[in-house]
């Protein structure tokens, strides 16, 4: 068969050469693209003649699936394929497998470093000393003791809220089903009013998808406590970006921390969560470590090679 990796998955080429010589042993034929692409075409000279293509987080449209004959499974470099057009790979067979798991201690580490930043005001500090000041204003709060929501108990949520409570944190939860897991860990499900109501920090763990765009909006926001932390580190239009800068700007919400937008960074100029106060932004790494990078890699090539197999795994429903 022939497989091609897309664009680069953030290890060292040397390491992405390895698993295509495991590939090629078995006498598939290999190719690696070293650049980013998000121009069709270029996409579909890529994937021409090939039986499986593997991606990161660049979007794979129809309109290049539409043209792939061939193709018979995509392998997603991330945990999300909202970025696939997925109608095309259902009407044309296209088995499509992500690589879940490999981000939830990476992603659950960021959401705890936004905690404690927007808790003792981390950035608003750094700026103070730089601009030559002192701690006026600057008194914290500790995480020990807050209530902690989770919108969106998966993995990731799980491992999210086991952080928070190795800090002393009561944790509470919002999902459409419940975990005999989670409650052993202490946790309560409650009603989505419930949970937003009662968490001085409220971290958002949802997929994107028909159900979950915009679930979080104004009439949302309004529940919070004026002083609750808000963190999205899951899908940027699940949290709508115009609620969070209008409840930040009345007052109605404490601080913002936000690593996912409606569309990817660099963001324009324009953007009004740029210019928001108490707002602590970074431009989707939630995933982003040296250890997950290196796990992702597995994972996707695990994938073909079950796949080669007959016994395909991390096969997401479309």
């Amino acid at each position: 068969m022939k497989i091609a990796l897309l664009e680069p998955i953030g290890i060292p080429e040397e390491l992405v050469g390895n698993y295509g010589k495991a590939l090629e042993d078995q006498g598939h034929t290999f190719c690696y693209y070293d650049t980013v692409t998000t121009d069709p075409e270029e996409l579909k000279r890529r994937s021409e003649g090939c039986d499986i293509v593997m991606i990161a987080n660049h979007p794979y449209p129809e309109e290049v699936i539409r043209t792939q004959k061939q193709l018979k499974m995509i392998s997603v470099a991330f945990t999300g394929i909202d970025h696939v057009g997925t109608k095309a790979c259902k009407e044309q067979s296209i088995m499509v497998c992500n690589a879940a798991g490999y981000s939830d201690q990476t992603v659950a580490e960021l959401v705890i470093g936004f905690a404690i930043d927007a808790l003792r005001k981390i950035p608003e500090a750094d700026r103070q000393v730089r601009a030559l000041q002192g701690s006026a204003g600057l008194m914290g709060r500790e995480l020990c003791g807050k209530t902690v929501g989770i919108i969106g108990l998966g993995k990731i949520g799980l491992r999210t809220a086991k952080l928070f409570q190795a800090f002393g944190c009561r944790v509470i939860a919002y999902n459409r089903s419940e975990s005999e897991e989670a409650k052993q860990m202490g946790i309560s499900y409650l009603p989505l009013e419930e949970v937003l109501s009662q968490s001085d920090i409220l971290s958002v763990h949802l997929p994107l998808n028909n159900a979950t765009r915009g679930f979080l909006g104004e009439s949302q926001l309004k529940l919070m406590k004026p002083s609750a932390v808000l963190i999205n580190c899951a899908r940027g239009p699940v949290v709508d970006e115009a609620a969070i800068v209008k409840a930040l700007s009345e007052n109605r919400l404490g601080y913002a921390c936000v690593d996912v937008f409606d569309k990817e960074p660099p963001l324009p100029a324009e953007q009004p969560l740029l210019h928001a106060e108490r707002a602590l932004l970074t431009p989707h790494v939630g995933y982003l470590s040296e250890e997950s990078m290196v796990r992702r890699a597995k994972i996707v090539f695990d994938n073909v090679q079950s796949f080669l197999d007959g016994k395909p795994q991390n096969v997401c429903k479309i």
